[in-house]
């Protein structure tokens, strides 16, 4: 086992001479293996090895882990590092789950530790990991990136266990008689993570295929080096079609060169570039991918406002992409030219629009989060799902099921072909129709703003939303439509 793990760690380059590797050490199986083995490594590749244990102070018993690997680390001569954090209370403060504010703290932790000089951070996931990942990255929508699951090599960080099952961790250790600790929410459902592992993975294992995690973890660098190759092709691309204004501090996008790209590298070419004027990717959607295309085709808005306080714009052939300026907040209005606007709806930032017959309509996102079967928490205020069906009709604050919206929605004029969804059934029904059942004056009919999603007609100010549009006691993300200065 030892040979295969160096094997993979020169695969990859993990670890060079004189390197420092920050291994991030829990007691537990995974964790123990890799300082054994780094030291292992030791003996081919003269480099430092430092430990450091984060005590999340969640479990009670987190003290005697933290104690079990100092134990172990003065026992083999390596230095140890502890640094303990209420992880509770920080999730509480940052409005985040323990899961994740506990991942930032670890690996601040092992960031500081290494610090500026040369080396690695070392962590121990295996390719169980992997494969739990993978299936998380797919139940929730995902691109080649993710669904290739954990990286091996992430910057700074290593993975030298990737291609190792669990198994062979915890039969080997037993083998060499090394003691390690068990977490005790590893057995629990509290996490998605956990709930993949126990019934998903395992049944996968059990009752689909043998071998599916060996399997998967194949899948996985399979496509993990289509990426890598997809990743140099977009660096050619943003090349060819980008450039960054560093005095205005503005991504410019070629767009004729844009258009000549491939359909999947062009969807790159945008992430990136939108990635370049936000500093991040976290809360770029394929959405807001596809509504900056629109706008670069000339078939949405003048412009989009994206999260992080972006907007997107054309200059001629240029596409541009900027960050808003605080003081021009106010002025996010954006007037109809040939009867339609669209309006991108992002968070984490509300956007305002002017349409006409409703004046400024505000978009706003929340987050939800469902606390019983009948409840969501949206921001601070608590909305009841059956209440929030029943708004009276001529009421000029809508909300909105925002998982169900999958691209750009525009407020327009009516079009061929326009429907909405009329009951639970999900029954269509024709806006024609809709105009002649509820007597509006043909003249008038072409004089209505709708909010839309292509052909699917989401509210008809004045009249009703589609069904399936409704917040339900499932519903994840509310989009709440509010107009503000209402005109005669």
């Amino acid at each position: 086992m030892v040979k295969k793990v160096m094997n993979y760690v020169n695969r990859y380059r993990m670890i060079e001479q004189g390197d420092t590797v920050v291994a991030g050490i829990s007691g537990g199986a995974d964790s123990v293996c890799l300082l054994f083995l780094l030291m292992e490594m030791q003996r081919q590749i003269p480099f430092k090895i430092e430990v450091v244990h984060v005590n999340h102070g969640i479990r009670q018993d987190a003290a005697q882990d933290a104690l079990f690997v100092g134990k172990l680390c003065k026992r083999l001569g390596v230095p140890f590092r502890l640094v303990e954090e209420n992880v509770k209370e920080r999730a509480r403060e940052n409005g985040t789950s323990e899961e994740e504010e506990g991942r930032k703290v670890r690996y601040q932790a092992f960031e500081q530790a290494l610090g500026d000089r040369k080396g690695k951070v070392g962590i121990a996931h295996n390719s169980n990991d992997r494969a739990e990942t993978m299936l998380f990255h797919l139940f929730r929508g995902t691109g080649l990136t993710g669904a290739s699951g954990i990286r091996p090599v992430n910057g700074k960080v290593i993975r030298p266990l990737l291609c190792l099952q669990r198994k062979e961790i915890e039969a080997w250790l037993w083998k060499k008689g090394i003691p390690f600790c068990t977490d005790s929410t590893n057995e629990q459902d509290i996490y998605t993570r956990n709930r993949i592992r126990h019934h998903v993975l395992a049944y996968a294992e059990r009752e689909v295929c043998k071998g599916a995690v060996a399997n998967m973890y194949r899948a996985a660098e399979q496509l993990f080096e289509a990426e890598e190759y997809i990743s140099r092709q977009t660096k050619e691309a943003l090349k060819r079609c980008v450039q960054v204004d560093g005095e205005q501090a503005v991504v410019e996008i070629r767009i004729p060169e844009l258009f000549k790209e491939d359909e999947y590298l062009r969807g790159r070419v945008l992430l990136e570039s939108i990635a370049l004027a936000a500093g991040r990717r976290k809360d770029i959607t394929a959405a807001h991918i596809k509504g900056v295309e629109a706008l670069f085709r000339g078939t949405g808005s003048r412009e989009l406002h994206l999260p992080y306080r972006l907007v997107v714009y054309k200059k001629y052939d240029l596409g541009m992409i900027k960050k808003r300026d605080e003081a021009g907040k106010d002025k996010a209005f954006l007037p109809l030219r040939e009867n339609k606007v669209e309006c991108e709806v992002t968070l984490p930032f509300p956007s305002s629009i002017y349409v006409p017959g409703l004046g400024r309509v505000e978009f706003t996102l929340h987050c939800s989060k469902k606390v019983e079967s009948t409840e969501l928490f949206c921001g601070n205020t608590v909305f009841f799902c059956e209440d929030s069906q029943n708004i009276p009709e001529k009421t000029y604050t809508k909300w909105f099921d925002y998982d169900k919206i999958t691209s750009a929605i525009v407020f327009r004029t009516r079009k061929s072909g326009d429907y909405f969804m009329i009951h639970n059934g999900m029954g269509r029904k024709s806006l024609q129709d809709y105009f002649v059942n509820e007597k509006v004056p043909r003249q008038d009919r072409d004089k209505i703003y709708l909010l839309a999603e292509g052909a699917h007609v989401i509210w008809i100010p004045g009249y009703r939303i589609s069904e399936y549009y409704k917040v339900h006691k499932d519903t994840r993300m509310v989009l709440q439509v509010r107009a503000v200065d209402q005109e005669g």
